[in-house]
C-alpha cells in the first residue's frame, strides 16, 4: 500500500478480509466471498459477543439496521441507492459493502453533467477497430459491464448528478440484467452473472438537478443515511478517520480531547444556528458535514505539523475551521463574526481554557480574510 496515494478498502483491510473467508462457514448468496453476517462485521466491527479469535475494526459508523437493509438488498436482484447528505458516509459505506461482498469497489461511475451512456455500457477502440474492425477484443467495457461479466457489485457515485438518457440506460441494465452490442453480429449479447448489483449513492442536497423517474426508482431500494448527530458517534467518526490520517502520513501528533471537544461543540452550534436562520443569506454555505469537520481537523494537523511547533493549539484549530467554512465574501464571513462575537467569546469568559485560544485564533483568520 506503500505506493498507493488510497488504497481501496479490499487492500487496506485485505488481512482482515482473508480472515473472515478462513472463518466464514455461513450461506453467502451467489459470488459473494462472505457471507450477510460476515458483511455486517466487516462493516461494524466485532463485539465480544461474536466469539472471534481476533478483533474486527469498525469502519463505518452509524445506525446497524442501515446496513442491514443494504446487505438484504444486496443479496437480492435489486440496486441500492444510499441516499443522504453531503458528508454522511455513503461513498465509504459502498465502498465497504463492495469489498466485502465482491473483494473489488474500483468498478466506478462517477455520475456528472458529462456522463454518458458509454460510460455505463461500452465504448471502442478506435485504433483497434480502424485495423481490425469491431469485435469483442477492441470494446472497452464499462466498470458496470465489467461487474456484470464478473458477477460483483459495480458503483454509481452521485446519480442524480447525471441526466436522464444515463438514468434510462441503467434502468434497461437493471431490469433485464444484459446489454446487446448491436454493432456485433455474433457473441453481442452480455449477460449479468449472478452476484451482479449495483449500488448508487445521491446527494439529497441535489434534488432537482436531475431528479429520478419513477420506472428508476421502483429498480432500486432507498437507505436513507441521516446527519450523524450523536456527539459520541461523531467524536468516534472524526477520531477513526483522523488516526488514519496520522499513521498515512506518518505524523506523531496528539489531538487533546479537549480540542476534540470544542471542534464538535462548535459545529453542533453552527448547525443549530444554521436550522434556525430564515434565509440562505443567514446560512454558511457549508453542509457542515461530519466530513466537513473531519477536514477541518486534518488541515489543522498538517498545518501543526508542517508550520507549528507539532501540537495541535485551539489557535491553529479555529483558523482552519473559518478558513474551511468561510467559502462566500461578506455573507459567510459575517455569519462566522456573529458566531465568534455571540457565541465563542461569551463561552471563554465562562469556561476559559481551550476556547481562550480558539477564540483569538478565530477572530485573526476573521480579520486576515475579511
Amino acid at each position: 500500500m506503500s505506493d498507493m496515494l488510497r488504497a481501496p478498502a479490499e487492500i487496506k483491510f485485505a488481512e482482515e478480509l482473508d480472515w473472515l473467508e478462513s472463518v466464514d462457514d455461513g450461506p453467502k448468496p451467489f459470488s459473494w466471498r462472505l457471507s450477510p453476517k460476515m458483511v455486517r462485521l466487516f462493516v461494524l466491527g466485532s463485539e465480544r459477543a461474536d466469539g472471534l479469535d481476533r478483533e474486527i475494526s469498525q469502519k463505518w459508523f452509524g445506525d446497524r439496521s442501515f446496513v442491514e437493509r443494504s446487505i438484504v438488498t444486496l443479496a437480492s436482484d435489486r440496486g441500492l441507492l444510499l441516499i443522504g447528505d453531503p458528508g454522511t458516509g455513503k461513498s465509504w459505506l459502498a465502498e465497504l459493502l463492495s469489498a466485502a461482498i465482491s473483494r473489488n469497489s474500483t468498478l466506478v461511475v462517477q455520475g456528472t453533467a458529462g456522463t454518458t451512456e458509454d460510460h455505463i455500457k461500452y465504448s471502442w477502440n478506435v485504433s483497434m477497430v480502424i485495423a481490425k474492425g469491431q469485435s469483442r477484443a477492441s470494446m472497452i467495457p464499462s466498470p458496470i459491464m465489467t461487474a456484470m461479466e464478473n458477477g460483483v457489485i459495480g458503483r454509481f457515485e452521485e446519480l442524480t448528478r447525471s441526466t436522464s438518457d444515463v438514468q434510462d440506460a441503467l434502468i434497461s441494465i437493471l431490469s433485464e440484467k444484459y446489454v446487446s452490442i448491436p454493432e456485433l453480429e455474433d457473441d453481442n449479447i452480455v449477460f449479468a452473472k449472478p452476484g451482479f448489483s449495483i449500488i448508487a449513492t445521491a446527494n439529497s442536497r441535489d434534488r432537482g438537478v436531475n431528479d429520478l423517474s419513477s420506472a428508476l426508482k421502483r429498480r432500486f431500494n432507498f437507505v436513507r443515511i441521516p446527519v450523524v448527530t450523536n456527539k459520541k458517534s461523531e467524536a468516534e467518526i472524526v477520531r477513526f478517520r483522523t488516526e488514519e490520517l496520522l499513521r498515512r502520513h506518518n505524523i506523531e501528533l496528539e489531538v487533546p480531547p479537549t480540542l476534540l471537544d470544542v471542534l464538535l461543540q462548535s459545529f453542533a452550534d453552527l448547525r443549530a444556528a444554521s436550522a434556525s436562520a430564515g434565509s440562505d443569506d443567514e446560512r454558511l454555505e457549508s453542509a457542515l458535514s461530519t466530513a466537513e469537520q473531519i477536514g477541518v481537523l486534518e488541515d489543522a494537523i498538517l498545518h501543526s505539523n508542517f508550520f507549528g511547533a507539532s501540537t495541535l493549539t485551539s489557535e491553529t484549530l479555529a483558523s482552519s475551521l473559518v478558513g474551511s467554512l468561510a467559502r462566500r465574501s461578506p455573507e459567510d464571513l459575517a455569519i462566522l463574526n456573529k458566531y465568534w462575537h455571540g457565541v465563542i467569546e461569551p463561552r471563554s469568559r465562562e469556561q476559559s481554557g481551550e476556547w481562550d485560544g480558539f477564540l483569538e485564533g478565530g477572530r485573526q483568520a476573521i480579520a486576515t480574510l475579511s
